[in-house]
């Protein structure tokens, strides 16, 4: 028997039997995945819970607007959050993988302080900029998408919105201290304020400039709560605010940081022209009404791909440890039991809009938003493309590898635009969600590919085993 059969045969002992006992077991004495699927379950449900909750603020909304003028509304939320995506840096990314190196290294607090500074400083530029170019657009573009001179002034409205929203380093500092239930629970407050005060528009007969003005202050809330909480866990881990640390040489002392930032914000922006600029698209097409049935599908898919994003919060930090310390061999294993998750998920979510979902849509939003049922069928398909890839792609990040991220992102993106642009004048706006499920499949062969090429090159193969890694890191309690 070779030395490698006997290690195997080793290890399948240490792991005990696979009967229900020895999993139970397995289970209870894991230190890296029970935590984490515990913490993924939080953000889950609160995850789901508001975005319940927001659905039927949407189907509030779409009663007492109407589908076109829900669908001005949408195309000016849409303008916003496109300019949003496309100029805010993902500050949360590079921090993590910075800050699990400086504790590695046994950095002082007050280094820490300066690279969540680091973070700040870019989040607050991106918000100006993000803020201006969205005006900018709506005067200029405007009537490219239905939009009228009136309307310039609503986009001014939900420009304040953007001004407000700087959360990258409170982000960071949650999920490094493992606040994932705080990150999962704590936008259920202004959701929940959004829904009662929607339903009072409703029964007021308030019009767009109402609604849109609600959408607006409730964003601003949720910002300032989230930075309420992420600085006050920042303090209590011992580092000093980052509002007032020296920002001078930050640059010289934290060298990659703004390469790396720059990166993995060139690939969401990528995401943003697929996830924000689409619904834009739809509507240069055909019009507000049809964007607004369009945007609604998108919307309700996006219950199940808040998933992903919830994946790549819990898992990241701690893949980014497994890199940092070289516990490499937990890391192929962890990936795939993520994704096998995530792939009964998305088979779960498209059952459920099978059986149920054209009279709930018909009954929740109105008789005129019954043409969402087949869109939405189609982006669910695509958001499980989404779901798989989420695992992967925060691997490769953790790996130090955006470039390679960057590069699936442009390249899905190029065939989605080329998919789009084919498939609409056919098929109507129902040709964008046929898009988003080449992107998602693009994506998916692409970033498997990379990240198993990448882990086979390193050493380490899939089989690993998790349960016993000690990697652990703070989380809450």
């Amino acid at each position: 028997m070779s030395p490698g059969d006997i290690a195997s045969r080793g290890r399948r002992r240490a792991r005990g039997p696979l009967s229900p006992a020895g999993l139970v077991s397995r289970w209870q004495a894991s230190k890296l995945l029970r935590p984490r699927l515990v913490s993924l379950f939080h953000l889950l449900s609160g995850s789901f819970g508001s975005a319940l909750v927001m659905m039927g603020s949407i189907a509030i909304a779409t009663h007492a607007l109407g589908a076109q003028v829900f669908g001005v509304m949408v195309v000016v939320l849409s303008i916003g959050r496109t300019c949003e995506r496309l100029l805010r840096f993902e500050s949360w990314q590079p921090l993590i993988r910075f800050v699990a190196k400086a504790q590695q290294e046994q950095a002082s607090p007050e280094t820490l302080s300066r690279l969540y500074s680091y973070g700040l400083l870019l989040d607050f530029t991106g918000a100006f900029a993000s803020a201006a170019l969205a005006i900018l657009v709506a005067w200029l573009l405007g009537p490219l998408f239905g939009l009228g001179e009136g309307h310039v002034g609503l986009v001014a409205i939900y420009a304040c919105a953007i001004l407000c929203n700087v959360r990258g380093a409170s982000s960071a500092a949650l999920r490094f201290c493992g606040r994932f239930r705080t990150l999962a629970y704590i936008q259920l407050v202004s959701s929940l304020l959004r829904l009662g005060c929607a339903a009072a528009l409703l029964l007021a007969g308030a019009g767009l400039t109402a609604f849109l003005v609600l959408w607006t202050s409730a964003q601003i809330l949720d910002s300032l709560l989230f930075n309420l909480v992420g600085m006050r866990t920042l303090a209590r881990t011992g580092v000093p605010s980052p509002f007032t640390a020296d920002r001078r040489g930050l640059m010289e002392q934290f060298p990659g940081f703004l390469r790396f930032a720059f990166s993995t914000n060139l690939s969401s922006t990528m995401r943003t022209l697929t996830h924000e600029t689409d619904t834009l698209l739809v509507s240069a097409f055909a019009g507000p009404g049809p964007a607004g049935l369009y945007y609604l599908s998108r919307r309700i898919a996006k219950v199940a791909q808040s998933a992903g994003d919830m994946i790549q919060t819990v898992v990241y930090p701690d893949l980014a440890r497994i890199w940092a310390s070289v516990a490499r061999p937990a890391m192929g294993r962890f990936v795939r039991v993520i994704q096998a998750i995530m792939g009964a998920l998305a088979l779960a979510a498209l059952g459920l809009v099978w059986l149920v979902g054209e009279p709930v849509i018909a009954r929740a939003f109105g008789a005129q938003f019954a043409p969402v049922w087949p869109m939405l069928l189609a982006q669910i398909v695509a958001v499980g493309a989404i779901l798989h890839a989420a695992p992967a792609r925060s691997a490769m990040l953790a790996m130090n590898r955006p470039g390679y991220v960057l590069a699936t992102a442009i390249l899905s993106t190029l065939v989605f635009f080329a998919s789009a642009l084919l498939l609409m004048p056919r098929f109507g706006a129902i040709g964008a969600n046929f898009a988003h499920i080449a992107f998602g499949t693009v994506t998916v062969v692409a970033l498997d590919i990379g990240i198993w090429r990448a882990l086979r090159l390193a050493g380490t193969a899939p089989e690993c085993e998790v349960a016993g890694a000690d990697l652990t890191g703070p989380r809450e309690r």
